[in-house]
């Protein structure tokens, strides 16, 4: 382990986690996890364990500091009581396990490996490229599966390339239902596209898999049940382990077939694993009808859009009554902070909604919240239900700029403000909704008219004209935009209620995966608790 402590040292910080029986698992992170520590880095410490609280830290700290003979300062947290979500990330990513507590087997669980108890691992087609056809032209041809589309637990078909299927490439055809995982990708360190994600294949069209994604699946289904494998690999404990075994570069991190084989398990006999997997499917199950229940409202309500408001370009003639409106007439637009580095604190009750934010493949997610300190202006607050759009880009596709989003969300902040990558779009005039300018702004048009007013070569920005010089068709009376805004008022509010259902399902599914998997909840016990 390259984090600059001897042996001895790292002895000495071993025996004094040791003596605290709280601590269920010590993590070293930060510089010296990271290998780019200096020579009188600070050693940093984060802690785990039910009762591993912040004043137990501080003991640890003391203890470290004044009772050692190490030349070093410690920096000892809670993992329980971090706010900031990109501090834990980086901890469960990147961080170097110095201590695990020994923990008792439950009863009639076995201690083993993944290798002996029957996982197989089949590593994708090393197709030739040449062979790739861009577009599916007959019904012998399935799309090809690449670690880019099975990143970040989901699976996708976007930007896909198509292979034709020969009965020698039989075995690579992955149907819905399968699990699959990255054995290259970025180090763990990372937030994306990160060696060993696994995902779970939901998409009803076969695939055929490609190198560095594998298939996993039990081979003995009297001792490992198949669908136990995706949670297994979804806890923090296995994707710590993954890191700690990942070879390579920050940016192509490998990790193979005997690294997975070899992955210790402490198994509960397959009735239990059944159980397990069952209880966690149900709240996965709810989770993907309610995504895709969003997703049908949200294309409902742009085809609408489209088919009463889209038809008329500049230059077209417009039905009587109708009248080009330009943006600067509908809406004000309030630019975000411009925050400083030291701005930028580890906790905090304030945050600072950034380009993160944003979805690639649309939407808002909190993950991109900044803790800070800072003098933002007041207009530079952003509440739930308001409407921001991004103005910076850093992919050259530009499939974020002028993307539209709703904060759906504080993430536990009190206050949430702008940085200067997003915009706050805000109606000026009486019939004009924030669930209309949503759609209007979702519109094709719209999106090609900002990429026209865009400029940057490495990051795209988007020029503060764009928004106040788009030109939009209406009916001059707004009648229609306002019975449109019923529609997209009610489907907003619904997809609204969807999102905080799902957000309770997601926190109930991770605060339950850990404890099953790791026997700490019987399924008995969950049982009668649902009761």
């Amino acid at each position: 382990m390259n984090n600059g402590l001897s042996d001895k040292q790292l002895k000495q910080i071993i025996d004094v986690l040791r003596q605290y029986k709280d601590i269920d698992k010590a993590v070293l992170f930060g510089s010296r996890a990271m290998g780019n520590y200096k020579k009188g880095s600070d050693v940093d410490i984060a802690i785990m364990g039910k009762n591993a609280d912040f004043t137990l830290a501080a003991k640890i700290k003391s203890h470290l500091e004044d009772d050692t003979y190490l030349p070093y300062f410690f920096d000892v947290i809670s993992y329980n009581t971090i706010k900031s979500d990109e501090l834990k990330e980086h901890i469960r990513r990147y961080g170097k396990i110095i201590l695990s507590g020994e923990k008792k087997i439950p009863k009639g669980w076995v201690e083993t490996t993944l290798g002996e108890v029957g996982l197989e691992v089949l590593n994708g087609y090393a197709f030739k490229s040449k062979n790739f056809i861009s577009s599916k032209s007959g019904n012998n041809e399935l799309p090809v599966l690449k670690i880019k589309n099975v990143a970040n637990g989901n699976t996708n078909h976007n930007d896909v390339v198509f292979h034709k299927v020969s009965f020698s490439l039989e075995k690579y055809i992955i149907k819905k239902g399968d699990t699959l995982i990255a054995l290259t990708g970025n180090h763990p360190f990372a937030k994306t596209q990160v060696v060993g994600g696994v995902s779970k294949y939901r998409l009803p069209i076969k695939s055929l898999l490609n190198q560095r994604v594998a298939k996993i699946f039990s081979k003995e289904k009297s001792m490992l049940h198949n669908e136990i494998l995706y949670y297994f690999f979804k806890w923090n404990n296995t994707q710590f382990h993954i890191g700690n075994q990942s070879s390579g570069s920050a940016s192509q991190a490998n990790i193979s077939k005997n690294d997975l084989l070899n992955i210790p398990i402490n198994l509960p006999p397959l009735p239990e694993q059944v159980a397990i997997a069952k209880i966690l499917t149900v709240f996965d199950d709810k989770i993907e009808l309610l995504q895709a229940q969003n997703k049908t409202l949200e294309t409902t309500a742009q085809t609408i859009f489209k088919e009463w408001f889209g038809k008329y370009q500049i230059g077209d003639e417009l039905p009587e009554g109708w009248r080009m409106f330009q943006m600067d007439e509908l809406v004000e637009t309030i630019n975000g902070y411009s925050y400083k580095g030291k701005d930028l604190v580890e906790e905090s009750d304030e945050a600072l909604v950034s380009l993160k934010s944003f979805d690639r493949n649309g939407g808002f997610q909190t993950r991109g919240f900044k803790p800070f300190k800072g003098n933002p202006k007041d207009t530079q607050e952003v509440q739930i239900g308001d409407l921001v759009v991004a103005h910076t880009d850093l992919t050259q596709d530009a499939e974020v700029l002028g993307n539209p989003a709703f904060i759906f969300d504080n993430g536990g902040f009190k206050k949430m403000y702008i940085t200067m990558d997003l915009v706050k779009v805000i109606s000026i005039h009486k019939d004009i909704s924030s669930s209309f300018l949503y759609y209007l702004m979702k519109d094709r048009a719209f999106k090609g008219h900002c990429v026209g007013y865009s400029n940057g070569t490495t990051v795209l920005h988007l020029s503060k004209k764009a928004i106040p010089e788009y030109q939009v068709f209406l009916p001059s009376n707004l009648g229609k935009v306002k019975e449109f805004s019923k529609i997209a008022n009610a489907t907003t509010s619904k997809i609204s209620l969807n999102k905080d259902e799902l957000k309770y399902l997601k926190q109930t599914r991770d605060t339950l995966l850990p404890k099953l998997m790791s026997g700490q909840l019987r399924v008995d016990e969950f049982k009668e608790n649902a009761v």
